[in-house]
């Protein structure tokens, strides 16, 4: 860990030889100078770009105090709520407050507010009026248009709209806020700030377009189901950088005006976003509290790649990373590592090369370079397409490369893998080899579920794939002759899964002897296909009915059926086999908690997040 962090203080700033701030950052995350945490991403690509930048971290939101300390920015403010939605980091699919926040000193919650990049606009508002105010982060991102709002069960407007802020940048964001970041210093206006890819804006007008689509206006989609899946087409089908357009949506006066996605970045350009001067480590000023203990889980960790070409309904990644898989070159990635294995605190183990999936580095499609993605056809669902190539040997390359690094013993793979991509043929060597070298004991697969009709609504593939897997990674484990061990994410109450559907996955679980411990509930995030599903009760592309879990009781029952084995799950087991007319499977449950505790689940599964997914 260096100590060259961002200034947090006017003192920070005066040691820097500076009196004034070009930008200043606000982020609901506790300050960590790390790639992983995106305010640092940002702030170091912003540094690069010639600019005085501040961090104002989880900043008191009750009063301006905080959001003055360091003056008045010369350009602009920024603002993200941190690594994940503030709603989700404060609240459980159940709506009940977090006990706990990883990305908070010492994981303590109730560091940020509620929607919290609308409560630091304002606050920003209230101390500097007419200072521009830039919004991104997840929060930002996926409330970019009028979007349906669990925790408030209703359509609410684009958060650009409450925030009152000037521009909004989706997506990752670098190349956005730097353009943004010059167009202010030349002396432009922020209500000038038009066209610049990956942000949207508030106008009067959407007239100054020249070509654009009208989405259902805010008015429409609130109060109409079938226009608010007219509209989640829409977007869909613009999200591909190549051929998108600009969307125009009308809230009340005023329009959202989203400009096409940013164009993907070169393998160089990606590259000098990992080689910035991180200082790898959270802000000196935590080590009162013992630090942030969210961090421990990344600080050995290398990032591989972003963007995912699975587009789970559930996951929010196709709607902000994006389809398009960007990988870093294997150069990059080594001269990482070896920056990792000099910090004194290594101890000889990188605990991840990774990204949304752990086997997508290095993938590719020669459609992705000049014309984007296929429209209305998925990469790997039902099946792998055929024009996807997975340059796995260049992954093995990558693997060995930094397995080659001094002072490394031991290089893990803890992301998840697509098990779908592992038995493609053109994997066997891949598979066998990440076995053998890295596999901690555990390799992490999500098949979610074990009927087919939820997967197909998961844009998951078949169980079947799951299962052939299963027998496949047997079979390596006793060729490599190591005790390495499968966990399983499952996830429950997704839209389309019905109590039987779940009594189904946990007969399943039953009769194998595996016991998951913790599995997830299905959280309705903004902007997936899955929350379209879940609100509308519909699937917006063909127009089928979709059954809905919709009640605590009933998420709860589908959740005890898979976790079976906690007696604390019993009456609500007993209920809902009531309900189903199936009391005579009690006693294979009964059979299977008595039963021999599985090798492959217990104390070692974590809860699965959709920003793992």
């Amino acid at each position: 860990m260096n100590g060259n962090f961002l200034p947090v203080t006017k003192e920070g700033m005066a040691s820097r030889g500076w009196d004034e701030l070009d930008i200043i950052l606000i982020s609901g995350d506790a300050y960590v100078d790390h790639p992983s945490y995106g305010v640092s991403v940002i702030a170091r690509v912003l540094e690069k770009a010639g600019y005085r930048v501040g961090i104002i971290a989880q900043p008191d939101w009750r009063s301006i105090d905080d959001f003055v300390r360091l003056g008045r920015p010369r350009l602009f403010f920024g603002i993200t709520a941190g690594n994940i939605d503030s709603m989700i980091a404060n609240y459980t699919a159940n709506k009940r407050p977090r006990k706990a926040d990883d990305y908070s000193p010492v994981g303590k919650a109730g560091m940020r507010p509620d929607r919290a990049v609308i409560v630091y606009a304002n606050r920003v508002r209230e101390a500097y009026k007419d200072v521009p105010i830039v919004i991104g982060g997840i929060e930002s991102s996926l409330r970019r248009l009028a979007h349906y709002d669990y925790w408030d069960d209703c359509v609410r407007r684009s958060i650009l709209i409450d925030s009152r802020a000037d521009v909004l940048v989706y997506g990752m964001g670098e190349q956005q806020v730097v353009e943004i970041a010059r167009r202010l210093d030349r002396g432009e206006p922020a209500p000038s700030l038009n066209g610049i890819r990956g942000t949207a804006v508030v106008r009067p007008a959407p007239d100054f377009l020249h070509d654009y689509v009208s989405l259902p206006a805010f008015e429409q989609v609130s109060a109409d189901k079938g226009e608010f899946c007219r509209a989640f087409v829409i977007i869909s089908g613009n999200m591909n950088p190549f051929t998108a357009r600009p969307l125009a949506q009308q809230h009340g006066d005023r329009f959202v005006i989203q400009f096409p996605p940013a164009l993907p970045l070169s393998e160089k350009e990606i590259d000098d976003i990992y080689d910035l001067p991180y200082a790898r480590g959270w802000h000196p000023s935590y080590a009162g509290d013992g630090g942030v203990h969210g961090f421990e889980t990344v600080k050995f960790s290398l990032i591989s790649h972003r963007g995912c070409c699975g587009e789970c309904s559930f996951c929010a990644l196709y709607f902000h990373q994006g389809k398009i898989v960007q990988s870093r070159s294997i150069q990059s990635i080594v001269k990482e590592a070896q920056t990792i294995a000099a910090m004194p605190d290594f101890r000889g183990t990188i605990t991840d090369i990774g990204g949304p999936t752990a086997n997508m580095y290095g993938i590719r499609c020669r459609r992705w370079a000049d014309k984007g993605f296929c429209d209305r056809k998925q990469c790997l669902a039902p099946e792998i397409c055929s024009e996807l190539e997975l340059n796995c040997d260049r992954c093995l390359d990558l693997y060995r490369r930094v397995r080659q690094v001094p002072n490394i013993k031991h290089v893990f793979i803890g992301s998840g893998f697509r098990h779908d991509l592992l038995l493609h043929r053109d994997a066997k060597e891949y598979f066998t080899e990440v076995c053998r070298n890295h596999i901690s004991g555990l390799i992490k697969v999500a098949p979610e579920h074990c009927c087919d009709d939820v997967l197909e609504l998961m844009h998951k593939p078949p169980f079947a794939v799951y299962e052939q897997f299963v027998k496949e990674f047997k079979k390596t484990a006793r060729e490599v002759d190591k005790d390495i061990y499968i966990v399983n994410y499952f996830l429950s109450s997704h839209p389309g899964c019905s109590l039987n559907q779940a009594l189904k996955l946990g007969l399943y679980l039953a009769k194998r002897g595996i016991k998951p411990e913790q599995i997830q509930d299905f959280i309705p995030s903004p902007m997936t296909l899955a929350t379209c599903m879940y609100y509308a009760g519909i699937d917006p592309f063909s127009g089928k009915q979709v059954y809905v879990p919709r009640t605590f009781r009933e998420r709860k029952a589908q959740r005890a059926l898979i976790q079976y084995q906690n007696p604390a799950n019993k009456k609500l087991i007993v209920e809902a086999l009531r309900q189903l007319g199936a009391m005579h499977v009690l006693r294979n449950f009964e059979a299977a908690t008595r039963g021999k505790r599985s090798a492959n689940k217990g104390k070692h599964t974590r809860k699965v997040t959709l920003n793992d997914l």
